[in-house]
């Protein structure tokens, strides 16, 4: 997914909200765990040091929520094979689609993914060429609320965190509540298991922090 180059948060010192900017983090990292593991992704699995860099931004992002151990126990190939178990091979779909048209009901495709498109377009977001996948596929929705979250760190804006608590109510939050609950009915899925429940947990307590804090500003004289 590209996205417009000015929205760089890596200074939390310089950042309106540098809470939002942590949830920002958070967001794209989980989108990276739903691609095909690399050597990379699998040495911080395999040592654990993932589940701490998470501990480190949930708390900067003021949020109440559990951070799972998030440490492999397979070699490399494993933990490929697992992911692709899970995710991405089966007939004649995977046991978990990993796209929120796939928990919406039958004949929304369309629908969830017009809207999804016009909510990239409207923040300048594309959805990469080379990637081929569809609009509602959960990595480029992670990505999307971590740019979301990013640019309301870098600007203030009350306009993207109103626009990041509808996206999480309209389609994120469907689509891992969709993704939890197939993975609750799977056996031997190993981390991505806690995985996909601490994205479940991250998302719930950021829309509900948004919403409280949009509702508390609205009632405020």
């Amino acid at each position: 997914m590209t996205m417009p180059a000015a929205e760089s948060t890596s200074d939390s010192e310089t950042v309106d909200d540098p809470g939002a900017a942590a949830r920002g983090a958070v967001y794209g990292t989980l989108a990276r765990l739903f691609e095909e593991p690399n050597e990379d992704l699998y040495q911080v699995l395999d040592d654990g040091s993932l589940a701490a860099d998470f501990e480190t931004l949930v708390d900067r992002a003021g949020l109440d929520v559990d951070v799972p151990p998030l440490e492999t126990r397979d070699d490399y190939d494993l933990l490929c094979a697992r992911f692709n178990d899970v995710f991405a091979i089966g007939y004649p779909d995977p046991p978990v689609p990993l796209y929120e048209s796939e928990y919406v009901g039958d004949g929304n495709w369309s629908e969830v993914n017009l809207d999804l498109a016009r909510a990239y377009d409207f923040f300048g977001v594309a959805v990469d060429d080379d990637e081929r996948e569809h609009h509602d596929h959960v990595q480029l929705e992670l990505e999307f609320a971590g740019y979301l979250a990013r640019l309301a760190a870098a600007t203030g804006d009350d306009g993207s965190r109103r626009a990041r608590r509808d996206f999480l109510d309209r389609h994120l939050a469907t689509l891992v509540e969709g993704v939890a609950d197939a993975v609750d009915d799977e056996a031997e899925t190993g981390v991505y298991g806690e995985v996909v429940a601490f994205a479940r947990s991250f998302v719930a307590a950021d829309r509900d922090d948004l919403t409280a804090r949009l509702d508390e500003e609205v009632s405020t004289p």
